[in-house]
């Protein structure tokens, strides 16, 4: 088999309205693909690898790929990452990313297995949580709190809010009635997407310990190492991180510095499923847990394929108005809160094209 095209697609379309956490504010959702061509009719489906430098990256990716057997995966994950040029960090290893995703929904498909079985099918059921919790304008606490309750009506048996974009005081008292709308049976996380500085992240730790809450997200900068390890001896609260951080170097020095809990690794950003496999590795000689962060697509097959999978993110329709138009395959919540991959070759991440089409922007 041979890689005979590869193409990118980047969609785009307008949230609800504007949703912000900690640091940022997101007006418009999306969607980029990258689609690997063969001369035996598969075509492997990527995610990710959008934007200028993302296309510009597949684009000079293309002259090292073609011609190639999808199969290799590892030999074509260091064919493709070269430091002093490509890789290591930022964008570029993004698009690497998307480019080794689409390679390993080629190896399912020859395989006529779904991924997750593919990797090690550690389970067909992964215990997930509903990520929300968002600043919106108008959105109060009791708006808040009916988030809460509509997650909880579609099976929800673990939650996250944003934290970090308003004084500890307030986020504290958000934290607060979160917890008291859904009860002490639901898990509740935070995440402060890198708002505070380590000794703030103290403060506020301790300000919502009483809430029995199941980890802090993203505390501080993903490089203040030494920030997290501080938060993390100040407070019961386990700490995790890890979704802006890069390949198994990054999680080596993380894990080094005894700075989370729980690893938020991102196969999106990380450098795909071959490098996420590895991090996997360190993290479990290390007797760590893996939450990935970001698209349940992808993840919900590498949270099922491994023993230290310890829980998936899921997005739902209140932060996403494509949520269940974008794929033929929508995964949803089973009745014990759980969430199990499609059982198809590949990742099973099919386009619906024809409610894609009018989002096109490249």
């Amino acid at each position: 088999m041979k890689i005979t095209g590869i193409t990118t697609e980047e969609y785009r379309w307008p949230r609800h309205k504007p949703i912000s956490n900690g640091l940022h504010t997101y007006t418009h959702s999306g969607l980029d693909l990258v689609k690997i061509e063969t001369d035996e009719g598969i075509t492997g489906i990527g995610l990710g690898g959008g934007g200028l430098v993302g296309h510009a990256t597949i684009e000079r990716l293309k002259g090292e790929l073609i011609g190639e057997d999808p199969i290799d995966v590892e030999r074509l994950w260091h064919k493709m990452w070269i430091p002093k040029l490509i890789g290591r960090r930022g964008l570029t290893t993004r698009a690497i990313s998307a480019l080794d995703i689409g390679l390993w929904d080629i190896r399912g498909k020859v395989a006529g297995l779904p991924l997750y079985k593919l990797l090690g099918g550690f389970r067909d059921r992964v215990p997930t949580y509903i990520a929300g919790g968002y600043y919106e304008e108008g959105k109060g606490l009791k708006e808040l709190q009916q988030e809460m309750y509509d997650n909880i009506a579609m099976g929800a048996k673990a939650i996250k809010m944003k934290v970090g974009a308003v004084s500890l005081r307030e986020d504290a008292e958000r934290v607060k009635a979160v917890r008291e709308a859904i009860g002490p049976d639901v898990k509740l996380l935070v995440d402060a997407n890198c708002a505070y500085r380590y000794y703030q992240a103290i403060q506020f730790a301790k300000r919502i310990e009483e809430y029995d809450i199941y980890w802090f997200e993203e505390p501080v900068a993903p490089d203040d190492y030494e920030g997290h390890r501080k938060l993390a001896e100040a407070t019961s609260i386990p700490i995790a991180t890890g979704e802006n951080e890069y390949t198994r170097y990054g999680f080596r020095d993380l894990i080094a510095h005894n700075a989370a809990a729980i690893l938020n690794a991102d196969a999106k950003v990380l450098g795909g499923v071959t490098e996420f496999m590895k991090v996997v590795a360190l993290a479990q000689a290390n007797d760590l847990d893996i939450a990935p962060h970001g698209s349940q697509d992808i993840h919900v097959h590498l949270v099922a394929a491994i023993a230290n999978g310890l829980i998936l993110e899921f997005y739902r329709d209140s932060v996403d108005p494509m949520w269940g138009k974008t794929y033929h395959h929508t995964l949803r919540l089973n009745d014990d809160g759980t969430v199990s991959p499609p059982d198809v070759p590949g990742i099973g991440a099919d386009p619906n094209y024809e409610a894609l089409a009018p989002h096109r922007v490249g």
